[in-house]
């Protein structure tokens, strides 16, 4: 059993990767794939530029990469409300090679931020809008104010409550 992670920014130094990399390792059993957006760089999506140039061949290596997980733990980053242009502009390749991005595949959907929403607006987006691109979302999950509530040294939730939250979800996820 395979896990395709991976966290919705192409920051170096992404907190939503972070994220992704600590809660898909949660999960016992399975091999686990961390998926850098920078391997994935492509120029924002336009019809004109698809007409001159064609499908980008890594879009469809994304689409290869979902294809190959048994499920899928996706950690949303906020811009302004919204998800990041790097994120915005795979997604809007991939869907023209194959409109169900996510391939039905079983996903524990999160999203965290520095500030106390924990990037609620993004994850509440994605959790509306990712069903109609072939997204199973089984749980979702919103880590608020990541620089208190992470352990970036030692690479795991610090705040208890809220790691035990995760690891009940991890616990009771089933597809």
């Amino acid at each position: 059993m395979k896990i395709i992670a991976f966290g919705g920014s192409n920051s170096q130094h992404s907190i939503n990767k972070k994220l992704a990399t600590y809660v898909s390792h949660l999960f016992e059993g399975y091999e686990v794939e961390v998926l850098d957006l920078n391997d994935f760089a492509m120029p924002l999506f336009s019809v004109d530029l698809e007409k001159e140039v064609g499908q980008q061949p890594l879009a469809q290596a994304f689409l290869d990469k979902i294809a190959s997980a048994d499920m899928l733990v996706i950690s949303m980053a906020e811009n302004n409300g919204n998800y990041t242009a790097a994120f915005k502009s795979l997604f809007d390749w991939a869907s023209r090679i194959n409109v169900k991005v996510f391939q039905q595949k079983p996903m524990l959907l999160m999203a965290t931020s520095p500030g106390g929403r924990g990037g609620a607006t993004v994850l509440d987006i994605a959790k509306n809008a990712f069903p109609r691109y072939g997204a199973n979302v089984i749980a979702t999950f919103s880590l608020p104010s990541f620089n208190d509530n992470f352990d970036v040294e030692n690479m795991k939730i610090a705040d208890v409550v809220l790691d035990n939250e995760i690891k009940d979800i991890v616990k009771g996820f089933s597809f």
